[in-house]
C-alpha cells in the first residue's frame, strides 16, 4: 500500500503543488449562469472537476457547500470525488470533523474506509478535543493508506484565541498551535518521502514563530484571491515551503464556467509555486 504522504509527495512532484477547493458558493453558482439548486450544483461542481482535475495534484471540495441540499447534494460529492481521482488527482475532503470514541471512528469510516462512497485521499479535522480524540483517525488513515490535515495555525481572525494560547506546564507551556504540531512531527517520525499527517496553516497569516518542520505535508488555504502570495509562503514556512500545498478557490472558480480559463489558471499558478518553491 502506497501511503497518502508518497502519493502526496509523487503527486507535488508530476502537477504542482497547487490544490483547487471546490466550493459551489451560491454566489458562484450566480455568476456562472446557474440557479443555486442541486441542478446548478451539479452542473457547477462537475464542470470544474472537469477543467482542473487532470492538472493539478488535489482537489479539496468542501463538504458544506454540498450538504447544503441534502441528500442530493452529498451524491453530487460522491460523484466529484470520484472523477477527481479518475483524472489523477488527490482528493482532501475539507470536512473538519471532530469528535469522540465511536463518533470519531464513524466519521473516519464514512471518510477514509475505501468501501464508503466519500471515500477520499485525505481528509481536514479538528483537534481541539484534544489531539488523543483523533486516534481513530490517525488509525483509519493508516490502515488505508490515507492522510490527515490537522487544523494548527489557521488564518481566520478568530483562531489565535484558541490556537495562541498557552498549554499548562505539565501539558508543554506551548501554544496550542505548536503543540499539535508536536504530534504531528511524532506522527511522521522517519516517513520517507513524507509524511501523511499534515497541518493546516494559513497563507496569509503573520510569522508563526512555529516549528513548522513536521515531515508531513502543509495545506495553506487563503494562497491567491484570498491574499496569500507565493513569496508569503516563503516567508512563512521557509525550508518548508516544498511541502506546502497551496489551496486556492475562488482564484480558479471565478474564471468559470470557461473550462480554458480554469486550466490555464491552474497551469500558470503551479509554474509559479514551482519557480519559488523549487
Amino acid at each position: 500500500m502506497t501511503t497518502f504522504g508518497a502519493r502526496l509527495a509523487a503527486a507535488m512532484t508530476e502537477r504542482g503543488q497547487l490544490c483547487v477547493g471546490i466550493d459551489p458558493h451560491a454566489t458562484l453558482l450566480n455568476e456562472w449562469g446557474y440557479d443555486d439548486d442541486v441542478a446548478g450544483l451539479e452542473q457547477f461542481a462537475l464542470r470544474a472537476v472537469e477543467a482542473v482535475a487532470p492538472y493539478c495534484s488535489a482537489v479539496k471540495p468542501q463538504s458544506a457547500f454540498y450538504e447544503r441540499f441534502g441528500s442530493r447534494g452529498v451524491a453530487v460529492l460522491e460523484r466529484v470525488i470520484a472523477e477527481s481521482r479518475a483524472a489523477g488527482a488527490l482528493v482532501v475532503l475539507d470536512v473538519k470533523r471532530g469528535d469522540i470514541g465511536s463518533t470519531s471512528q464513524a466519521y473516519a469510516d464514512a471518510y477514509l474506509d475505501p468501501t464508503s462512497p466519500l471515500a477520499s485521499d485525505a481528509v481536514t479535522i479538528s483537534p481541539y478535543l484534544g489531539f488523543g480524540s483523533l486516534q481513530p483517525f490517525v488509525d483509519t488513515a493508516r490502515e488505508h493508506g490515507a492522510g490527515l490535515f490537522v487544523l494548527a495555525a489557521t488564518s481566520n481572525k478568530e483562531g489565535p484565541e484558541v490556537q495562541g494560547a498557552v498549554t499548562s506546564a505539565e501539558h508543554g507551556g506551548r501554544t496550542v498551535a505548536a503543540t499539535m504540531l508536536t504530534h504531528l512531527r511524532e506522527l511522521n517520525a522517519d516517513a520517507e518521502p513524507l509524511g501523511s499527517f499534515g497541518a493546516v496553516v494559513g497563507a496569509t497569516i503573520d510569522g508563526t514563530g512555529l516549528d513548522l518542520a513536521i515531515n508531513g505535508p502543509i495545506l495553506a488555504p487563503g494562497y491567491g484571491e484570498q491574499g496569500g502570495t507565493t513569496s508569503d509562503l516563503r516567508r512563512i514556512f521557509g525550508a518548508d515551503a516544498r511541502h506546502v500545498l497551496a489551496s486556492s478557490s475562488r482564484g480558479v472558480l471565478r474564471l468559470g464556467p470557461d473550462p480554458v480559463g480554469m486550466r490555464d489558471a491552474v497551469l500558470r499558478t503551479n509554474d509559479e509555486l514551482r519557480d519559488l518553491l523549487a
